[in-house]
């Protein structure tokens, strides 16, 4: 009996992108579902690649970090309600902040090994629309009445509800293991690197100067759809500068001596969706599509932030990609010198400083300032949690694009939970 032959690895093409504007929370998205912004973002995706006739698409692969039990079947509910074939399988995909891009990965991993031939991944989150639980006190008097087998019990069990119980328990910004907000673990690792205030101004301000330049110069016009009256990111500030950022007080860290993470150095709640198509090259010379750039190779890492190095800064909250690059970097045979342009999700303006700071104490060459986040980031677009991943890799591929060939191009998001999800991306 004969050995089959594995499959020989294709390149995955990533053909472009799709967003809605992202949105503060409780503004212009305030009572816009999960599902809607997903929907007007693939809506979007398919009517600007023509992808409505049936079979076109492979599979969609989306998620969302802040889900209400209707978002059951997320992505396939998307799907259903949307201008893509009805016939489209669809699965949800969660890891925190890293969710995007890890649809991606996902979605590309199938195109690789020939098991698909175009499939379309990101994810939507909204901070407007969180969802509320049910009090656990009360949880638990309601299923003792459902339990119960008697009208009598039923009443006796419903009896017990004091008024205490109908307080909701609203969604924290808290890791469950330690009990601290994300910024607040992120104004640990600040000092533990000792990051300073007009370091993180000064990222801030650029990303947002960055990102209205790449607005003015029409580089969104192919990736944004407007969505409720909105056409640009509502976060942009185009007058930052340096010194108004230094006016603001600070938010995170208080606590401790000198804090200096502050509003404006540090991503709002946002509201948003994002998308990336994806295909063999096969499938997109078929249609004369053009790829942007190719995903060439991806990395996660996880770091133990409630028991490890957290006071030094190694094992910080979203320290993981400090881990994961280099990993990444070997296996491909590169260094931070073979990159033309580098993408690092910014959460906060001194979770990417301390990034840059642990790759080169790892041994990686500095980055050079004019090649990170050259469109602008997080900081200035907003960060709808499982969105980001697939905004940058439409960001990035594009970019990539704009240079010509040959171009390579580094990812690097950070996420709740001690997690980190890393990428390459190239054009040839």
């Amino acid at each position: 009996m004969s050995t089959p032959k594995p499959a020989a690895v294709r390149r995955v093409a990533v053909i472009g992108g799709s967003r809605v504007p992202f949105a503060r929370s409780d503004g212009p998205y305030a009572t816009a579902s999960n599902q809607e912004m997903l929907t007007a973002a693939l809506d979007g995706l398919v009517e600007r690649y023509g992808l409505q006739a049936p079979g076109t698409i492979g599979e969609f692969v989306a998620g969302a970090v802040l889900k209400h039990s209707r978002d059951f079947n997320l992505a396939r509910e998307t799907v259903l309600g949307s201008a893509l074939d009805a016939r489209t399988p669809a699965y949800d995909i969660q890891q925190a902040c890293g969710t995007g891009l890890q649809a991606v990965i996902a979605a590309a991993n199938k195109i690789a090994l020939g098991q698909t031939e175009a499939a379309i991944a990101g994810g939507a989150d909204t901070a407007s629309d969180a969802p509320l639980g049910v009090n656990d006190d009360l949880r638990k008097v309601l299923l003792e009445a459902r339990r119960a087998k008697t009208l009598g019990g039923r009443l006796k069990a419903l009896a017990k509800v004091r008024p205490g119980h109908l307080v909701p328990d609203i969604p924290r910004n808290a890791e469950p293991r330690t009990g601290l907000s994300m910024g607040e673990h992120a104004a640990v690792t600040a000092r533990a690197w000792g990051i300073t205030r007009e370091a993180q101004d000064e990222l801030a301000a650029a990303s947002h100067r960055r990102l209205a330049a790449a607005y003015e110069r029409g580089f969104f016009q192919d990736l944004v759809v407007p969505f409720r009256g909105l056409a640009r990111d509502q976060n942009l500030r185009p007058g930052s500068t340096v010194g108004k950022l230094a006016a603001l007080k600070p938010v995170f860290g208080l606590d401790g001596p000198g804090p200096t993470m502050t509003a404006g150095n540090s991503t709002p709640l946002t509201d948003g969706a994002a998308l990336v198509l994806l295909a063999s090259e096969e499938w997109a010379a078929e249609r004369g599509l053009e790829p942007l750039a190719y995903l060439t190779a991806y990395e996660t890492a996880a770091v133990d932030f409630v028991h490890g190095d957290v006071a030094d800064g190694e094992d910080g909250l979203l320290m993981a990609p400090a881990h994961a690059v280099p990993r990444m970097l070997e296996r491909a045979g590169l260094g931070m010198a073979d990159f033309d342009l580098v993408e690092v999700h910014e959460a906060f303006a001194s979770q990417v400083l301390a990034t840059l700071a642990a790759w080169e104490k790892r041994g990686l060459a500095p980055v050079d300032r004019s090649r990170l986040n050259v469109a602008g980031s997080s900081l200035a677009t907003g960060h709808p949690f499982a969105a980001t991943g697939a905004r940058i890799v439409a960001t990035l591929a594009k970019l990539l694009a704009e240079r010509g060939a040959p171009a390579r191009g580094l990812i690097s998001i950070c996420a709740a939970g001690g997690q980190g999800v890393t990428a390459i991306l190239e054009r040839t």
